[in-house]
């Protein structure tokens, strides 16, 4: 495999950015022409000695925003830890460099786009949860790897990346046509990677968790649900828990994602918007494109819905069954689990039902298992899908469950676990197990939803407590402030990042100059007028109780009754995303 570099130093002159590869032995460098964007492979000779120099850890691309096109490289990096022999790093923090020397050329609505733009880009990059390695392969499970040609075997990084999972590849565009510069560049994947040494037994072994986020459909929790017409699910996740002792390898392979029909879940103020299945798209289409992918690259699919079989989740668990029925596939099995039903009022020693309910088709299908001498003993032959409504919280709590299963299994072929020992009594390992799969929980729910995860302190401490109950409300809080009043500005940034908008700077005019409606500003200074003065005529009575009972019914209802105007028009008071609206116009 083609390695790329993993030391640089940035040297900056008004016509030019220099590349250079610092690596033993290296004389490459990659020069960025600031008026052209023509990129060139040169050598160390022709950096002009006048050059701005500062070293850098990598380069994540470039992009093209209203004032021309930036350079984004990351600027700190930290590692997390070695899989198999091979270095694996955090990107901490990055730079975004104009290739113009100014902006002057701008009017003044140019200039306070640009600006909005480079706050979206930076929004993104601010998201915690990009890892990125030199000379291993990320973006593929084990044994995909395993399973791969002499050919794909010599490719770049950037070229044999499972696009699904690189996170960065509108950003390299320009860097994808010319292969020698393959080397300055790799795919980074977005999500959660843990690596820990630990010990049983006086068994020191590698255990790993590598969650991979797909960038295809990629979004935030209410405005990104469902499928799209190739059969990307939203918040699409792999993740893969690998160990490594003595020589040998183990890995298991889950998958989570949003339910793969057409539907929707628009915040409109409301605490939980009731979801809306699509009545006009043909959804056995998508759906079976879905699931045909899905068979590809995993094998047979289990799949585990997790959501509420009454209220307003009721229509999509009716649905999700009807189609899985409708396709008539013998590789995909559907089991309906209502997880708030079965655990309500503490009982979370009910989740052992699900379990006990795919026992049988977990040890069937396996996991992929490597001995010492490089020999494939066993593979994974089937996939756990599982969802609930957002993917997080309930999804993480299932999938560390039957991840704890595999790893029962796993370390007793291993040898670090003897016959009959259990996982759960080893307290030193029980600790970091459920610590990481609660990380996991965390930097997923956060990425998407925009808070961490709820239902942790079960995944950390093996059960539910009260001080968990409080810290889910205070999360729930958080998470109904930002789905309404900023995730259409987190849901634009995203689209910018991964290239779903484009900005033609041929084009003057951008969608972020949207004029609100006359109710937008009107409605919630009346309301928030209104219930002040009915609070001021509580405390400063008026002469008699009946004139203050006046008062206050007066403006109690006034305000009451411009909540529910805005209520009833929550749509328009929410913070929606503008990029997407223009794409789906065009």
């Amino acid at each position: 495999m083609a390695t790329a570099y993993e030391k640089f130093n940035l040297h900056t002159t008004p016509e030019k950015f220099y590349i250079e590869a610092c690596d033993d032995g290296s004389n490459d460098v990659l020069s960025i022409d600031r008026v052209s964007t023509e990129m060139i492979l040169t050598v160390k000779k022709d950096i002009p000695p006048h050059a701005v120099t500062r070293p850098i850890c990598g380069i994540m691309g470039t992009i093209r925003l209203v004032a021309g096109t930036y350079l984004i490289v990351i600027t700190k990096k930290k590692k997390v830890g070695d899989l198999l022999g091979h270095a694996v790093w955090k990107a901490m923090d990055f730079d975004v460099i104009s290739y113009k020397k100014t902006v002057l050329h701008l009017t003044d609505n140019q200039m306070q786009d640009n600006k909005a733009f480079l706050s979206m880009i930076n929004s993104v990059l601010l998201t915690d949860g990009f890892y990125f390695a030199t000379d291993y392969d990320l973006t593929h499970t084990l044994q995909r790897l395993a399973n791969t040609s002499p050919e794909f075997q010599e490719m770049s990084l950037l070229e044999r990346a499972d696009q699904r999972f690189v996170w960065n590849g509108h950003l390299l565009r320009e860097f994808m046509p010319q292969p020698e510069l393959h080397r300055f560049a790799y795919p980074v994947v977005h999500g959660f990677i843990f690596m820990k040494s630990c010990c049983i037994n006086g068994k020191i072994f590698d255990w790993n968790i590598i969650s991979r986020r797909s960038c295809f459909r990629a979004g935030v929790r209410y405005y990104v649900r469902g499928i799209d017409s190739e059969g990307h699910a939203a918040n699409f996740v792999e993740t893969e828990q690998i160990v490594q002792y003595n020589g040998g390898k183990a890995s298991f392979v889950q998958t989570r994602g949003s339910i793969p029909f057409y539907w929707s879940q628009r915040p409109n103020l409301k605490y939980k918007p009731k979801p809306q299945i699509s009545k006009t798209i043909d959804h056995l289409d998508g759906f079976q494109r879905h699931f045909d992918s899905q068979i590809i690259i995993y094998g047979k699919q289990v799949i585990l819905n997790l959501i509420d079989q009454k209220g307003s989740e009721k229509q999509l668990e009716q649905a999700f069954d009807k189609m899985v029925s409708s396709l008539g596939n013998c590789m995909v099995k559907y089991i309906a689990f209502d997880f708030h039903k079965e655990c309500s009022r503490m009982r979370w020693h009910r989740l052992q039902i699900l379990v006990d309910m795919v026992t049988e088709m977990q040890d069937e299908y396996g996991y992929f298992l490597v001995d010492v001498d490089g020999n494939v003993l066993v593979q994974q032959e089937g996939m756990f899908r599982s969802n609930c409504m957002d993917c997080l919280d309930r999804t993480n709590v299932i999938q560390s469950l039957l991840a704890r299963r595999s790893l029962q299994s796993q370390l007793e072929r291993l040898g670090v676990l003897h016959m009959g020992q259990r996982i759960e009594d080893q307290a030193d390992f029980e600790k970091i197990y459920k610590n990481a799969w609660a990380d996991n929980a965390n930097a997923c729910a956060k990425q998407y939803a925009g808070t961490g995860a709820l239902k942790t302190d079960f995944t950390r401490t093996g059960k539910r407590t009260q001080w968990g109950l409080v810290m889910d409300g205070w999360n729930s809080m958080i998470r109904y402030y930002k789905n309404n009043f900023s995730d259409g500005f987190r849901q634009d940034s995203i689209d910018l990042f991964l290239g779903n908008y484009s900005i033609d700077e041929a084009d003057m005019t951008t969608p972020l100059h949207e004029t609100k409606d006359w109710k937008f500003l009107t409605l919630p200074i009346i309301m928030v007028v209104a219930f002040s003065m009915c609070i001021i005529c509580l405390l400063m009575a008026g002469d008699t109780w009946t004139e203050t009972l006046a008062y206050v019914l007066f403006w109690g209802t006034a305000s009451f009754v411009t909540a529910g105007v805005i209520l009833f028009n929550g749509r328009e008071f929410v913070d929606a995303p503008k990029l997407v609206q223009k794409e789906k116009m065009d």
